[in-house]
Order: C-alpha cells, then structure tokens, then sequence
C-alpha cells in the first residue's frame, strides 16, 4: 500500500469491543516453562517486525481506538498521527500482572509521556479511560 497512490492514509479500527487486546502473554509463559521457547520467541518477532513496518510507514495512520487497547493493542495504535480515544477506551499494559515490562515499543513511548505517568503505567499495569489516554498524551483526540 505504500507505493499506491490511490492510497491516502490507513485508517486502523477494531472490531466488536476491542480495538485490539494484544497477544497472549500467559501463552508465552507456559510455552516457555514448557521448554518451547521457539514458538514465543517467533511470535514476538513477528509482533516487532510489524511495529517497525507501521513506525516507519510513509502515509499517514489514524487510530480509533474504540474499546480495549491492552499490551500489543497499544504498540499498534501508538503509530497512528491521530490517535482517537472513545468513552468506550480502556488502555493498559496488563503484561505486568505476570512479571512482564511493557514490550511493542512500549518502554519508548510510555517514557516520553510528562512527568512519570508513563513510568506509573509501566510498572503497574493501571488502566486509563479515553479522557485520561488524551490528557497524558497517548491520544491526540477524544
């Protein structure tokens, strides 16, 4: 879509009450516990190749982030030159529930938000509402 000019802009959106809830982080765990650490090492190089597609993506992303935008979700939304937040956004980096940092890109952008909110949503795994996802920074609508 990048050579195409017929294409203006990428509009991402979700589907149903996500906008996207991200990947199964328990899943890596227990894969790795079981000694198949291939399988989450693949799946999380996927995860990165795609974040660095969309960060370096030419045209511009607009992200409407209608519903749960959790772990991976917010890695994919983060990219977008307008980020809408709805009443019905609930965002957070609930990885670290199980011992997780933030991942998808996510130690970056959280670390350039004001003050230390980023640093208080990385380490605790709080979840903020469309209004607060706007007065942080991590929307730039609402």
């Amino acid at each position: 879509y990048e050579e195409d000019p017929s294409v203006k802009l990428v509009i991402l959106k979700g589907q149903g009450r996500a906008f996207c809830a991200g990947g199964d982080v328990s899943a890596v765990v227990r894969d790795i516990r079981l000694g198949k650490w291939r399988l989450s090492a693949d799946f999380m190089s996927e995860e990165y190749k795609l974040n660095y597609v969309m960060a370096t993506y030419s045209k511009p992303q607009v992200s409407i982030m209608n519903g749960i935008v959790m772990g991976g979700g917010a890695g994919v939304c983060i990219h977008g030159r307008f980020r809408v937040a709805t009443e019905n956004t609930v965002f957070a980096m609930p990885e670290t529930a199980i011992g997780l940092f933030p991942d998808v890109g996510a130690s970056y952008f959280l670390s350039r938000l004001s003050g230390f909110f980023g640093e208080y949503i990385g380490l605790t795994g709080a979840r903020l509402d469309g209004a607060e996802m706007l007065a942080c920074g991590l929307a730039t609508h609402f």
